[in-house]
């Protein structure tokens, strides 16, 4: 016979499920993390975790709507300047940081054949709940960017995103480069950065600064 839950079990199960998820899938992935081990600290037997969530993978979805605020404020503080050179530094280490003290997508960044995984399961459309937190942010940036002049536009911002995410590479292999990695990481991000803006000139007077079009022009912006 199915177990009724009331309100308030309904909240506690699902807050411990989401907890010990988290801890879970970023120790071993999704594949590997039993319902055994999902649903033992939360008291409820295997079964009853269908009331709850249809499979691992959309639990696994949920951690990452649940984080997705905590990291899109992160990216967004890194991305509220001016979008010139350093503020593109400033995003990428942002995203290092993240990727290099956050448990759960560490493993996201070495293991893509989970998101994979997860994305099959349960829609490109579910997987997509968490781009109004993470990425809508960064495009806003980006596309800010280059209507200024500041930032590259024959690249649209998605791919400009894509592009910044390259140095996970780089801390996802941090053990190849031993003591040189932290000179590796800052070089990886110094020259994208410089590659995907425009030089700009000294700020004129009156406010305003000039950055140059592709043929050499000087093009006024306002601060």
């Amino acid at each position: 016979m199915a177990i009724a839950f009331d309100a308030e079990d309904r909240e506690r199960i699902t807050a411990c499920l989401l907890e010990t998820a988290e801890r879970l899938f970023a120790a071993h992935g999704v594949k590997k993390t039993s319902l055994e081990e999902l649903v033992a600290p939360a008291g409820i037997a295997k079964s009853s975790f269908y009331a709850f969530f249809d499979s691992k993978e959309a639990l696994y979805l949920e951690v990452m709507v649940r984080r997705a605020p905590l990291i899109g404020a992160s990216l967004a503080r890194a991305a509220d300047r001016r979008p010139d050179t350093e503020a593109l530094v400033e995003v990428m280490r942002a995203l290092t940081d993240l990727l290099s003290n956050d448990p759960f997508y560490r493993r996201l960044l070495s293991h893509p054949d989970e998101l994979r995984a997860v994305s099959r399961r349960v829609g490109e459309a579910e997987v997509a709940r968490v781009n109004p937190y993470v990425v809508a942010p960064l495009v806003d940036f980006l596309r800010s960017g280059q209507r200024q002049g500041l930032i590259v536009d024959d690249l649209a911002p998605e791919i400009l995103i894509s592009v910044l995410r390259t140095v996970g590479l780089v801390v996802a292999h941090r053990e190849d480069y031993g003591a040189t990695y932290g000179e590796v990481l800052e070089a990886t991000i110094r020259t994208l950065a410089v590659g995907l803006t425009r030089p700009t000139a000294p700020h004129s007077p009156g406010g305003r600064h000039e950055t140059t079009d592709r043929g050499g022009r000087h093009l006024p912006y306002d601060r």
